[in-house]
This record gives C-alpha cells, structure tokens and sequence, in this order.
C-alpha cells in the first residue's frame, strides 16, 4: 500500500482538498445571512468530504480495472433503473424530479456511464493481420460508436424528462472526449457536432429573432412554435440573449450576480462581508448552489477568483497528464472523461455566473453544497489515481 500512495499524483489530491476547504468556507459565508436552516449546511459539506475520502483512497487503491471489468455494467444498469425510479417516485424540488430520498440519481448516473463507456470504447486488439479486410474496419467503428452514442444517450435523456438539461449538457463534452480519445468513428463524430453547432446556432438565432424589442406577439408565437425548448428554457436563453430586459423578474439572479462578483474588486471585501448575499439580494435557493463562485468572488475578489480557477486548472491539467502518461486505452478514456466532466461543470457553472453561458442550474465541483455530486467528483478523482497508480502495474 506504501508503494502505492507514493506513485499517487499529490498535487491532484491537494487541489481538490484545497477546493474542498474552500466550498466549505464558502457555504459557511452564504448560509450566516440566512435562516437556521441553511447555518449548519457547511457541516453537511464537511462531512461529505470526510465520507468522500473514504471512498476516494478505496477507489484509488483498488485496480481500475478490475473496477471497470466487475462495477462498471452493474452500476450502469442500476443508474437507469434508478433514474426510471425518481421520474416515477422522486420528490419534485423547483419544477423537477430529480430528488430520490436524499440523493440525486442524476449525479451517480454521469459517473456511472463514463465507468460504462471507459470499459467498451476502447479498442480491442485487431483479430486480422493489417490489411486483411481492413474494409470492415469503419463497420466496426460506427458499430462501436453507435454503441456509446445509446449508451450515453439512454441516461441523458433520462435526466431531460426530470428535466434537468444543464446536468444533460455537462455529460455530453465527456463523451465526446472519450469518444475521440477512443479512436472511435471521428470523421462521423465530428461531423454530428458540426451539424449539433448548425442546430445550436439556428435555436439560439430564433429565439434572438422572437424575443427582440418590437417583435409582433405573433410573429414571436409564430417562431418559438418551432423551438425545441420549454418555455422556461426559453426564458432563461432570453435572459441570456437579452439581460436588461427584465432585470427584476427572469434576470433578477444574473444581474446580482454580476454585480456581487464585479464588487469583490482586487482583494475582496473578507470573508462574511458579501453585501450581495449578507443583504439577501440572492435567493436562498442558489447562493450556496448554482451560484456560489458570486458569493466568494465577491468576497474574495480577482484575487480569490484567480486562485479558484488556478486550482480548477491544476486538476484539470493533472488529469490529462495522467491520461497521457496511461499505458492502458481503458485508463486513458477513464481518466480523460471524469477530468473532462468535472472542467465542464466548473466551465459552465462560472460561466453561467458571469453571463457567459445561459442559466443552467449546475453545481461548481467541491464548491457547491449538494452531497451527492461531492462524493461523485471525489470516487471521480478517486479513479482518476488509480489510473496512474497501477499505470505501472500488469494485468
């Protein structure tokens, strides 16, 4: 075991402990300006982190492969059967049902499909000598990825009935990484995400032409009948396209938003001293969530913000390294998903904070409270070391 906490990446682990600490400052800060309800939510963080821990070192310490070859398909299948049972069962929280009990299946099933995929994707050894039949080759590619596509797909669209698109949105840059990082059917893929870039672009154009000041209510009713999104998806888009528009209703958030990070200044104005969240100008609903990175970079200022990022990058970067140091196919497409996972969460929740992006509702990684992405980013982690723990160990 002392053999193989020394091959462990220490500078991964202090990057996430760090952003850990961090979260949980955070959460302390915006839960002192609100009810009793929400004071204790940092103990919650923290003891999370401490059960994340366990199941990190457990992660990390066993083989990865032996993990993808005897976890990997089970916790896929009970991750749908799970997600079946919370659209039938779960308890409705703001509009979805994404709450079963007191976890959030959605956040298992992302991690459990990436265990999924990193297990099947990767390519099997050529039964034929190089060019024998080499025609059946992109067969087996499109196969494979067709494979991955329904795979990846049966849980996303799974999680967009609760309806929770913004969770959707962050599984899909990982399996597209995990796809190419595969060497599977890439001309194709890259195809579909030019046609998925033309589809995205034509949604967001007409929705711009819909909402625009002085559109005719007909003309508006006209052009949204075609657009693929519920009317609060197009709200949230419109606040985006439009953020004046209505900056005491839809854009309300947004606009505090902006302005607690743009108060923060060089250094901050300390820790507890937020007047965005200390006055209550954020709802209670998203301070210590979805828009948490506002409540410490007001507090923290362009200081904090850059040492928040600078850690965001430092786990993102060892991730590829191990990823590119990864003898094993299966390794690579492991760690290069959980990485990529973990950078889109954090890529969409600040850009979202910052009027980047659109609206989401997605949690910032260590930073958020909500325990069951906690652990999932940790076990996440926890997979990412092994990885380049038994990198050097045979099968």
């Amino acid at each position: 075991m002392a053999a193989r906490l020394r091959r462990m990446n220490w500078l991964l682990f202090a990057a996430m402990l760090a952003l850990i600490a961090l979260g949980t400052m955070a959460i302390w800060s915006a839960g002192a300006a609100r009810e009793t309800y929400f004071h204790g939510m940092w103990k919650s963080h923290l003891a999370g982190a401490f059960a994340g821990l366990a199941i990190y070192f457990a992660l990390a310490l066993a083989d990865y492969r032996q993990t993808l070859r005897i976890v990997a398909p089970p916790a896929y299948a009970l991750s749908l059967v799970l997600l079946v049972i919370v659209l039938l069962a779960g308890d409705t929280v703001y509009g979805g049902k994404r709450w079963l009990w007191f976890f959030q299946p959605s956040e298992i099933a992302k991690l459990c499909t990436i265990l999924f995929l990193a297990l099947m994707l990767p390519r099997d050894e050529p039964a034929l000598p190089a060019g024998d039949d080499e025609a059946q080759a992109p067969r087996s590619d499109f196969a494979k990825f067709a494979f991955a596509a329904l795979a990846a797909g049966a849980p996303a669209l799974l999680i967009l009935v609760e309806p929770d698109l913004g969770t959707t949105l962050a599984l899909v840059p990982s399996v597209v990484v995990m796809i190419v990082a595969a060497g599977v059917w890439r001309k194709g893929l890259f195809a579909l995400l030019a046609i998925g870039a033309v589809a995205v672009s034509l949604v967001l154009g007409a929705i711009y032409e819909a909402e625009k000041p002085g559109q005719s209510e007909e003309v508006r009713a006209k052009i949204l009948a075609h657009v693929p999104l519920k009317a609060h998806q197009i709200k949230r888009v419109k606040t985006f396209l439009f953020p004046e528009s209505d900056a005491t209703g839809a854009g309300y958030t947004l606009r505090q938003s902006m302005i607690a990070i743009g108060s923060g200044s060089v250094f901050g104005k300390g820790i507890g001293k937020g007047e965005t969240n200390r006055l209550k100008y954020l709802p209670p609903s998203v301070s210590m969530n979805d828009f948490i990175f506002c409540v410490y970079a007001e507090e923290t200022g362009y200081v904090g913000s850059l040492v928040l990022l600078g850690l965001f990058a430092t786990i993102a970067l060892s991730g590829a390294w191990i990823a590119w140091r990864a003898r094993d196919p299966g390794g690579r497409v492991l760690a290069l998903g959980v990485t990529t996972l973990l950078f889109a969460h954090a890529y969409i929740n600040i850009a979202m904070d910052v009027g980047l992006l659109p609206i989401t509702g997605l949690p910032l990684p260590f930073i958020s409270s909500g325990r069951t992405f906690l652990l999932v980013s940790m076990a996440g982690l926890g997979l990412v070391q092994s990885v380049t723990i038994h990198n050097e160990e045979k099968r």
